[in-house]
């Protein structure tokens, strides 16, 4: 029998289809059908120039909009030779983190929903809105932060921000137990979890798949760590508060345990980047551009660890105020593309348990 899941779907995080082709309950193959939300982002990159192009960038993975600019305005920077001011580089990776924690309190939310709790969403829900609040109160927005610039950011942080991340960050930190009380340990959910939908690292590799997911199955790579960018450096270095979180199982325990971790690895960092911030003087977050801003000719490959993966930036540019070619490789893609081998040999009843544990926002699948 071929069964249709999708393309709507609650445990997909956006419009995907499934096909899958069944032996009684028995899954013996499943095909992701994706595009059902293609927007052409990258042929609109060629005919927006640099300015504009990050307006595109942060849309396409909705839940990690921050990082998604940071990939775009790495780049264009590194190709231009320009330094952006030290307060700038701790200032984004403070964003960055506290964006990272936002994404993986969603699917820390959303993933007990898709097996039937409701409850942890309320809670996740709650931690999100602290960090929210003062993320919209930098730079404006909610979901689409538009915050970085070329050369640095938009603006200064408001007088007395730092104070209240600070607030924000420690409201996460002692709330934080509440949620995690309700899915370590859970039998409901270790029973639908353990075991299931096994991704092996070998499969990880052969399919580009990355983040979370990928550290889950044992393949111990981040970019924050390995190529780092930013301050990650420094907070990566030796007694520094990064570290990288892996688990050997690669099942959808190991998936769901990897990010609850990550999540408090990021609290961490976080507080790391507002105790230098607090030591650093008042100064400049951005750098003068000029009123055309033309990249040199020339091609470069950017590439930064998002909340999901990989996010990949491929520039190429001929001079001009808009690029010949941006090539955009999402983190999410290898994370779909990965389910036509994670699934067959499960039942029907674990497919959502499976898909929902993959973590992927499909507008980040279809760009």
């Amino acid at each position: 029998m071929v069964l249709n899941i999708g393309p709507q779907h609650p445990a997909t995080h956006g419009v995907l289809r499934l096909k899958v082709v069944l032996d009684g309950e028995r899954i013996l193959s499943a095909e992701p059908v994706v595009g059902y939300m293609h927007r052409g982002a990258e042929k609109l990159f060629e005919v927006r120039d640099y300015r504009q192009i990050t307006v595109l960038a942060n849309r396409h993975d909705w839940l990690s909009a921050f990082s998604s600019e940071l990939g775009v305005v790495l780049g264009v920077e590194q190709m231009l030779g320009m330094e952006v001011p030290e307060r700038a580089v701790w200032l984004r990776t403070l964003l960055a983190e506290m964006n990272r924690v936002l994404s993986h309190l969603m699917f820390l939310g959303s993933y007990p929903l898709e097996l039937g709790a409701i409850t942890p969403i309320f809670y996740a829900f709650r931690e999100r809105e602290e960090l929210q609040a003062v993320m919209e109160e930098a730079s404006g927005g909610r979901m689409h932060y538009m915050f970085n610039r070329v050369g640095g950011l938009k603006e200064d942080v408001p007088a007395g921000w730092l104070g209240r991340v600070a607030q924000a960050l420690a409201a996460v930190r002692r709330r934080l137990p509440d949620l995690e009380s309700m899915l370590v340990g859970n039998e409901i959910l270790l029973a639908r979890t353990r075991g299931i939908g096994v991704l092996d690292a070998a499969t990880v590799l052969d399919y580009g798949v990355s983040g979370p997911i990928a550290r889950a199955s044992g393949v111990d790579l981040d970019l924050r760590r390995d190529d780092p960018y930013l301050a990650y450096g420094e907070l990566f270095a030796p007694g520094g508060p990064g570290r990288v979180v892996t688990r050997p199982e690669g099942d959808c325990l190991a998936r769901l345990e990897v990010l609850l971790e990550q999540a408090h690895v990021s609290l961490d960092l976080a507080g790391a980047c507002l105790d230098r911030l607090h030591s650093l003087p008042a100064g400049p977050v951005n750098q003068r551009l000029p009123k055309v801003l033309k990249v040199p000719e020339g091609e470069l490959y950017t590439a930064t660890e998002n909340p999901l993966g990989l996010n990949g930036y491929y520039l190429v540019s001929r001079g001009e105020k808009t690029p010949w070619r941006l090539k955009l490789r999402s983190a999410s893609f290898g994370n779909v593309q990965v389910l036509s081998e994670v699934l067959p040999g499960c039942v029907v009843a674990d497919m959502v348990a499976v898909l929902g544990s993959m973590f992927f926002v499909v507008g980040d699948v279809d760009k």
